[in-house]
């Protein structure tokens, strides 16, 4: 044992509690029997100092077992950055739709609600354009897709991992919710002027506001008139962000989006409202069923609730085949491989329709 000479170690020690091995916190990476830490919370070696490294005059110092010193760092037990990390795809792209709505509605609803002295069908049209500029913008690092429909486009031609679709989908829709929330909070007192009163809520006639939050078709319009509409907006849509991405706009391309999201407004926009989006009107639409708008959200245009849900994941898929078939040459893509993927249908193995299982492959044959 260290005489009394010698300095005394820098940290005292006290005993601690017997704790299961069954924690949670081992790791295969210890020190020393009783160090359980896992590498990311483990103390910085000049804070911590097992019993390996405890010598004075040759003589090995010997702190009686699971001994921890006192005092340590919080810092070992603030584990936000890790979950930041681990969600931050999701976290993404529910703030980049929670922007695009914020926009998107409230736009909408200063034109609704000041009975057009406020703007006029192209201040919405401008206002989906910025929110989904902007949602771009905020959902950059997990590719800015604000769109479940993209997501799955993605997916099918540019292997994009189908392990994240389902992630995707519930963060965007979530984002469109609260996107929705945060419209009728801001407008709910106007909403109430609006409608005539405290708590009056409709979904059609002159001071109708539902509008607000999520499409309806005008009245004239056939069942197949509103999904053509919604598709072949969706069509576009994909259509022309593969061939932006394709021709390398690099820091360009969100001008560019913004062009191709008022233009499809302002040329497709009258029949349905261009939703061309699940989390722009089902989530909103949700939320204005949970409001007090009633089931008028969903009988509304002959039940048209789900035609906004269905054909822009129809509209993306064919917009992309389109511009795959005849335009894109990259080897990503089934189009580019023998009978442009459909024998694939006969193979339902992993290594035929993983998307993860084959960008790893093509990496370790580029090594």
């Amino acid at each position: 044992m260290p005489s009394s000479a010698e300095p005394a170690p820098p940290f005292s020690y006290q005993s601690e509690p017997a704790r299961p091995e069954s924690d949670g916190f081992q790791s295969q990476d210890r020190d020393h029997k009783g160090d359980s830490y896992p590498p990311s919370s483990r103390p910085d070696s000049n804070l911590f100092q097992s019993h390996h490294h405890h010598e004075h005059k040759g003589e090995l110092a010997s702190p009686p077992s699971r001994q921890f010193p006192v005092p340590y760092s919080e810092e070992q037990y603030f584990r936000w950055p890790y979950y930041r990390s681990l969600f931050q795809d999701a976290f993404s792209e529910f703030f980049g739709v929670m922007i695009l709505v914020v926009f998107g509605d409230g736009a909408g609803a200063q034109v609704t609600l000041s009975d057009k002295q406020k703007g006029d069908y192209q201040s919405i049209a401008w206002g989906w354009a910025i929110g989904v500029t902007l949602g771009f913008y905020v959902a950059r690092k997990s590719g800015g897709h604000v769109n479940p429909a993209i997501t799955l486009a993605n997916c099918v031609y540019r292997r994009f991992p189908w392990r994240r679709f389902p992630v995707y989908l519930v963060a965007q829709f979530l984002g469109g919710m609260v996107g929705a929330a945060i419209v009728y909070g801001n407008y709910r007192s106007a909403i109430d002027h609006f409608e005539g009163g405290r708590g009056i809520r409709t979904v059609t006639g002159d001071t109708a506001t539902a509008s607000i939050f999520a499409t309806y078709p005008q009245p004239f319009m056939t069942r197949t008139g509103m999904f053509f509409s919604e598709f072949i907006n969706s069509a576009i849509l994909q259509f022309v962000i593969f061939a932006l991405l394709d021709n390398g706009m690099g820091e360009f391309f969100p001008l560019a989006l913004f062009l191709l999201i008022f233009g499809i407004g302002a040329a497709w926009g009258y029949e349905t409202g261009y939703a061309i989006n699940l989390a722009r009107d089902f989530g909103p639409r949700l939320v204005s069923y949970m409001i007090g708008y009633g089931p008028q959200v969903w009988s509304a245009g002959g039940y048209y609730f789900w035609i906004p849900i269905v054909a822009p994941f129809c509209g993306t898929l064919f917009g992309g085949f389109l511009y795959d078939v005849f335009l894109y040459t990259g080897r990503e893509s089934p189009m580019n491989t023998a009978y442009m993927g459909f024998t694939r249908f006969l193979k339902p193995r992993r290594s035929v329709w993983s998307n993860t299982y084959a960008n790893e492959r093509e990496r370790g044959s580029n090594a």
